[in-house]
């Protein structure tokens, strides 16, 4: 499981397209994907692969890191304190 981070919903779209695009060239078959419609968040799982693009606010929301104790990446960590209870505010 990949998590990783766009600087906006224009951004995580483009890396989700770049990702897909580069899987299926590598031979990946039935990719699937959540979210990119709004892109605030998208998920692509590639079956042993599976990869997050959050939106820094969405990636502090659900905090997937907590999952395995890891903590946040210090450039979220600051947002974290901040961050409303809902991203989309």
């Amino acid at each position: 499981m990949v998590v990783a981070s766009g600087r906006s919903n224009r951004h995580v779209g483009a890396l989700a397209d770049y990702v897909i695009r580069g899987m299926k060239q590598a031979g990946f078959k039935d990719i699937g994907t959540e979210g990119q419609e709004g892109q605030d968040w998208v998920l692509i799982d590639g079956g042993d692969v599976i990869l997050h693009i959050f939106r820094p606010e969405v990636r502090v929301f659900y905090n997937l890191e907590k999952i395995w104790s890891v903590p946040l990446p210090d450039g979220l960590r600051e947002m974290s304190e901040q961050a409303p209870a809902d991203p989309s505010e």
